[in-house]
């Protein structure tokens, strides 16, 4: 099943307009909560954000790679206590991937859209931007926000034999012969 899962789910920038049940939501939030963390810190914090207007100015947190979230009927801002752990990026990543994975189990499209070392224009990042918009104090980081719809894309998914399985190694990385 977990095969079936991560070979079908595909990055959906399209979404229909119909809002997210709250009892997906529920589970939405059930699988952030169960995703590992470092130590079993859990620094993680989450906002869910189904307002309109929110949502059209969170899309130009950035210039590229975020403007689809205005037609999102959902957001998830992944955010983390960067003083509890030195590992917070990787935790909020995981959470991260944990909710795209339970949004496409429950027949959800989803897409994540980088926030953490990104410029919202030539004078504030994009976490700066996000956190004036939302309130977040400066203690807090942000790595990413999670577009959340119901589909109103189909994208073919990624053959077995397209995968690049030549960046595995075994045992030790390959010697790459440099002499002449």
């Amino acid at each position: 099943m977990f095969l079936d899962l991560i070979s079908t789910r595909r990055s959906i920038r399209k979404f229909k307009d119909q809002p997210i049940e709250k009892e997906k939501i529920d589970i939405l939030m059930e699988a952030a909560l169960r995703s590992p963390s470092s130590r079993g810190l859990n620094p993680w914090q989450f906002i869910i954000i189904d307002d309109r207007g929110l949502l059209e100015k969170l899309s130009k947190a950035k210039p590229h790679g975020a403007s689809f979230l205005k037609d999102a009927p959902l957001g998830i801002v992944v955010c983390a206590d960067a003083s509890k752990t030195d590992v917070w990026v990787e935790d909020a990543s995981i959470a991260s991937i944990f909710i795209h994975l339970a949004a496409h189990d429950i027949g959800l499209g989803s897409c994540w859209i980088q926030i953490r070392k990104r410029d919202h224009d030539s004078n504030i990042c994009a976490d700066t931007y996000v956190k004036d918009l939302l309130n977040i104090p400066n203690t807090i980081k942000i790595e990413s926000i999670i577009a959340l719809g119901y589909p109103d894309e189909t994208k073919k998914f990624h053959s077995k034999d397209s995968l690049p399985f030549h960046k595995f190694f075994f045992n030790a990385y390959p010697t790459i012969n440099t002499a002449k």
